[in-house]
């Protein structure tokens, strides 16, 4: 069986990335070149307090095009939530992806952001 992805990854993963700043969080934020590309989903209900998830990754697509091919594509893996409408972002529940994947999301997010464009 194919090992899932957790939080550890995700950080292990984008810290071997170039030029990557961790910002101070509950959960995780990673920027380059002083732009998000991933970070923990601050998920909000109704009546509660916001709650930060570290299971749950927010990451950057690129365009609508992408996110709408990505939500239609891979329902199990990715999701969206009201906030996000009109943003290149989807959600990435961390459990359903194996660690290949991941890497080649991460370092996806990581390139259309970097102004280096390059590893």
């Amino acid at each position: 069986m194919i090992p899932m992805a957790d939080a550890d990854d995700l950080r292990s993963l984008v810290r071997s990335l170039p030029d990557v700043v961790e910002i101070d969080s509950e959960g995780f934020d990673f920027r380059v070149d002083n732009k998000g590309f991933v970070w923990s989903y601050p998920e909000r209900r109704p009546g509660e307090r916001r709650r930060i998830r570290t299971d749950v990754a927010v990451l950057y697509v690129g365009d609508e095009a992408e996110k709408q091919a990505l939500l239609l594509g891979e329902p199990e893996l990715f999701f969206t939530a009201p906030g996000y409408d009109g943003l290149p972002l989807v959600l990435l529940r961390l459990e359903r992806v194996d660690v290949e994947r991941l890497t080649e999301l991460i370092t996806d997010a990581w390139r259309m952001r970097s102004t280096a464009r390059s590893e």
